[in-house]
């Protein structure tokens, strides 16, 4: 084993993991709390701020674009011992997702009439939503810097700090609502939009401590010249990587986005369901997004090192041991799913479709996780372009039409929709698989060690 790879290997997947899981439950976390309070005021400042993360959520995906290109790539020049270029890089990542983070808040505040139209929305419901989208789109070219940061300080190793500052941001959030929800102590009441200052308040500040970390602890020096000077190659590795993996993060929030429409027009009580739902499995689905996203640093390093043959056969240990996690996940949601509902509804007719979707999550849950883990390790290998065809494909060719004929032409509702979630799921996860199992993506290493670029050339 190579010297790289021995440091690839220090790497504990737990030790990366935990850290991630509780991040990304936190940062998931920033958005459920604003529902959780709002639903102490009224379910349609629910269904508005619910349909308005829908869009802001599929905005989010598109930062992907650069932040998990890098990410990937600093993985693997890590493992390859060429740190000298990391600075550079990183500040070309950074400053590209600023630039776009401008450009998408613009579109996001300017098109927010017909973006919300989309959803066929009480006029209620509709006037909230416009009113929480002026401000927290405006906000996204935060999300978008915060986006890219923490993926560099993450690919690093250093998740710990990454989870402490989004700790810190979620309880800024959670008094910025007590405040502009409650209004104690004579403090005015903001509703729906003091929600959105309060979360894009809180960004801003984890933002500024995040990019201390980068400099002081991950020690990524970022330059002014660097911000504005971008490397061809390394802009192009970058996106070689990220541009698949984003456009198949968009492809399956835009088919999210539809799904959210399709429900719409079932009512808002299926719209609310939904909603509930989602906010309770997100848990476990970050469970297998955490796990993927730590193989995902320890992979790429591995390959980095050139220890293919050991990242091919850790990636079975890690789905393994991720699938038996999810499950046992699944299993305790689906186990107390009416006391849980019951924390954010006493509508009985929505526990009681809510109750019946998490029990369903016993089938749905495992084929995400299948799928999400061998995703990234294709991405870790530089091979995203594969399995965004593969799932993209999918997704509109077959789980989109599946979603439609089941739950709105013959009429299943939720359950159907639901039918077509765990259908799509597993069948992406497939064909991920045979990709990996057929080792092609042992050809699409972006970074070669110091040592073997010089008997290259």
């Amino acid at each position: 084993m190579h010297e790289g790879g021995r440091a690839a290997v220090k790497l504990s997947l737990f030790s990366l993991t935990w850290p991630i899981f509780v991040e990304s439950a936190l940062q998931m976390f920033l958005r459920i709390s604003d529902t959780f309070m709002l639903s102490k005021v009224s379910d349609n400042a629910v269904a508005a701020v619910g349909v308005a993360n829908q869009i802001l959520i599929f905005v989010v995906l598109m930062f992907n674009v650069i932040a998990v290109g890098s990410a990937v790539v600093i993985t693997q020049y890590i493992g390859a011992r060429r740190h000298n270029e990391i600075g550079r890089l990183a500040s070309s990542s950074i400053a590209i997702n600023f630039l776009f983070g401008v450009l998408v808040s613009v579109l996001v505040v300017s098109f927010n009439v017909p973006l919300l139209r989309i959803f066929d929305l009480d006029p209620a419901v509709f006037n909230l939503s416009q009113d929480f989208l002026h401000i927290a789109g405006a906000a996204l070219v935060i999300q978008g810097v915060l986006t890219g940061v923490t993926a560099i300080i993450q690919s690093h190793g250093f998740t710990r700090h990454t989870m402490m500052v989004t700790i810190g941001m979620n309880v800024l959030n959670l008094c910025g609502n007590y405040l502009v929800i409650y209004g104690p102590f004579g403090f005015p009441k903001f509703g729906v939009t003091g929600v959105a200052v309060s979360t894009a308040t809180a960004q801003l500040i984890g933002l500024a401590v995040n990019l201390v970390i980068l400099r002081k602890v991950a020690g990524v020096q970022l330059t002014w010249a660097h911000l504005t000077n971008w490397k061809k190659e390394h802009v192009d590795k970058v996106l070689r990587v990220g541009l698949p993996s984003s456009i198949n993060n968009c492809s399956y929030s835009a088919s999210q986005f539809v799904t959210t429409a399709f429900i719409a027009t079932l009512g808002t009580a299926a719209l609310t369901t939904r909603i509930y739902t989602m906010n309770l499995v997100f848990l476990v689905m970050i469970l297998a997004i955490s796990i993927g996203r730590g193989g995902q640093i320890i992979i790429g390093q591995m390959i980095g090192a050139g220890d293919r043959e050991l990242a091919y056969r850790t990636v079975y240990r890690y789905l393994r041991a991720s699938m038996l996690i999810t499950l046992a996940a699944a299993s305790v949601i689906a186990l107390f799913r009416v006391p849980l509902l019951g924390m954010f509804t006493s509508d009985a007719s929505i526990i009681k479709m809510g109750a019946t979707l998490l029990v369903l999550g016993l089938l749905l849950e495992p084929g995400r996780n299948f799928n999400i883990i061998i995703e990234r390790s294709l991405a870790a290998a530089g091979d995203a372009r594969f399995a965004m065809i593969g799932s993209v494909s999918v997704s509109w060719l077959f789980s989109v039409p599946m979603i439609y004929l089941l739950g709105i032409h013959m009429g299943y509702g939720l359950l159907g929709i639901w039918a077509a979630y765990i259908m799509d799921e597993w069948f992406r996860g497939l064909i991920l698989f045979m990709r990996w199992r057929s080792k092609a993506w042992q050809r699409k290493v972006l970074v070669q060690r110091k040592e073997e670029a010089a008997v290259v050339r």
